[in-house]
């Protein structure tokens, strides 16, 4: 497995999942529980997550053929929604829909609104369907990009858990300017999607 495709895999998804950009709305969610609680809903919603964003991962192809679309077509697709994704994230639409979510007392936030639409959303959905599909096919490259996918998750894990701290440290400034860099890097990578899926199709 190139460690060029395994560091590219790991960096789209730490972007498209955005763990700083969780912290605001992990601790708006959980405000007032204790901290045995909060990590039991850190957890859930991972776990959650992992099975969402796994079941695409491996069937996601397969459910795509039979509905008659081609790999580069949802290439080209999800290169778009992740570059959408990236203009919010640069332009800060992104942080306030999430800052203005508010949390239901009559619902567990582990299932919705963290584990989806905000840890699996579409963005992270894409992206899985299309890194398995350039992993090589193999049960290795699944393989890999299944490990770089939990391990993501224990990081977004971790992220929930030091979300108090992590609060004060950056402030509101330093979030926005790692949500700011991010954006880029995602909309570079969405890009090369497109590119990819383009190249696909026998255009180019």
């Amino acid at each position: 497995m190139d460690s060029a495709f395994l560091i590219t895999a790991f960096a789209t998804l730490f972007v498209v999942i955005d763990p700083p950009g969780l912290v605001p709305l992990f601790i708006a969610l959980t405000q007032g529980m204790d901290a045995a609680h909060r990590r039991k809903l850190a957890l859930r919603a991972t776990l959650i997550a992992g099975g969402i964003l796994t079941l695409f991962g491996l069937a996601g192809e397969s459910i795509l053929g039979f509905v008659g679309i081609s790999m580069p077509a949802f290439r080209i697709a999800g290169g778009i929604l992740l570059f959408l994704t990236a203009l919010d994230m640069l332009f800060e639409r992104r942080t306030q829909r999430r800052e203005g979510q508010q949390p239901d007392p009559h619902h567990d936030p582990s299932v919705f609104p963290l584990a989806t639409p905000l840890i699996a959303g579409p963005g992270a959905i894409a992206t899985m369907i299309l890194l398995m599909g350039e992993s090589g096919g193999d049960w290795q490259g699944m393989a890999a990009v299944l490990g770089l996918l939990f391990a993501m998750l224990g990081v977004t894990y971790l992220f929930f858990l030091a979300a108090p701290p992590l609060e004060r440290a950056l402030g509101r400034t330093g979030t926005l300017v790692i949500t700011r860099l991010l954006g880029m890097l995602l909309a570079a990578l969405s890009v090369q999607f497109v590119i990819d899926g383009v190249r696909g199709t026998g255009l180019i």
